[in-house]
């Protein structure tokens, strides 16, 4: 008998996306575009592309006042993500309004300077995390901005080598460094060095070639920088580059690449963070709950759980917004490949 699942540990935040509605038009002056409230957030990306996978996962997350507060609470229950790992937080919640390029390539401008998702403390995450915890994720703007990140950075070490360690920096330029950015207390050093702590006790990165740009603009080799962040302390890094063959590196073993299933791209919100909980979700299924047994895991085993989460960041580009598939729909379309 197969060994139940770990629960998956999703912390970060909650944001309320702004997306367009192209087809309504922008009124009569043209100044008055029409846009629908989705929840997002890398974090609840995550954890709601999980829970409708069958993954056991609890988010943990701070969840801000305002309107849409139940509706992004509502939104995790639906995926059946456990909600007890909420902390309920009088800051408000986060608002990113987005815009999409020719090609579905998101563009954010954010509402979020004393926001709720920023404010961990120690004592909160001791509250909500749970007893048994097989992998814990992280990333994105709550693990690098003050004063919450300093408490994620005191938490992560904590639970390496008891629990498999997840970091997708997630980097949003106009947050991390500039006056928006120096409104949260944000530059490029000292992102780029919370980031480096987080990465130094990490055993699975997945990084993007956007973060990469920011996080080290004289990269232009990124077959040499995935081979080098896998030095640097995780037992994997996997490296997207939109629809270009993903980079698997490990430290002391080759590179590997992985050609993305291609598809009608309606808009890309949310594939990397499909990706990471497709990937993470088919780790726990197989038992891969800490370093050691994610380091013994033979590469055609990993490639074929990398190409599973390959077709579910797929299967969410080919709707609107972060909306990735369930189980039922990976099984088919995992079947018509």
């Amino acid at each position: 008998m197969q060994t139940p699942a770990r629960t998956l540990c999703v912390l970060g935040e909650l944001v309320v996306d702004l997306l367009p509605v192209p087809e309504a038009g922008v009124g009569p002056e043209g100044t008055s575009p029409h846009y629908v409230a989705r929840p997002g957030g890398n974090a609840l990306n995550v954890a709601v592309a999980a829970g409708r996978l069958g993954a056991p996962v609890r988010l943990l997350a701070r969840l801000g006042t305002g309107p849409l507060a139940g509706h992004l609470r509502r939104h995790a229950e639906l995926a059946g993500v456990d909600t007890a790992g909420f902390v309920d937080a009088g800051e408000p919640v986060s608002l990113a309004v987005v815009g999409l390029g020719p090609d579905g390539s998101p563009d954010y401008g954010f509402h979020v300077v004393g926001a709720a998702d920023w404010q961990w403390t120690d004592e909160e995450l001791d509250r909500v995390l749970p007893d048994e915890v097989g992998a814990l994720h992280v990333g994105s703007i709550s693990s690098w901005t003050e004063p919450g990140s300093a408490a994620i950075a005191r938490l992560v070490p904590r639970l390496a080598g008891t629990a498999l360690i997840s970091v997708d920096p997630n980097i949003r330029p106009m947050l991390a460094d500039g006056p928006v950015g120096a409104s949260l207390g944000n530059d490029r050093p000292a992102v780029t060095r919370r980031l480096i702590e987080l990465v130094a006790h990490a055993d699975l990165v997945k990084v993007s070639a956007e973060d990469l740009a920011w996080l080290e603009p004289e990269t232009t080799d990124l077959d040499e920088a995935a081979r080098r962040w896998a030095e640097r302390g995780p037992a994997l890094v996997v490296l997207t580059d939109g629809g270009a063959p993903l980079r698997i590196a490990r430290p002391g073993r080759p590179l590997l690449h992985r050609e993305s299933p291609r598809v009608d791209v309606v808009d890309t919100v949310g594939a990397g963070d499909s990706l990471a909980a497709g990937l993470l979700t088919g780790l726990l299924a197989v038992g891969v709950a800490d370093r050691t047994s994610l380091e013994r895991l033979p590469d055609d085993e990993l490639l074929a759980l990398v190409d599973d989460a390959a077709l579910v960041a797929a299967l969410n580009c080919t709707r609107v917004g972060a909306d990735p598939p369930t189980r039922d729909e990976l099984s088919a379309a995992r079947a018509h490949r």
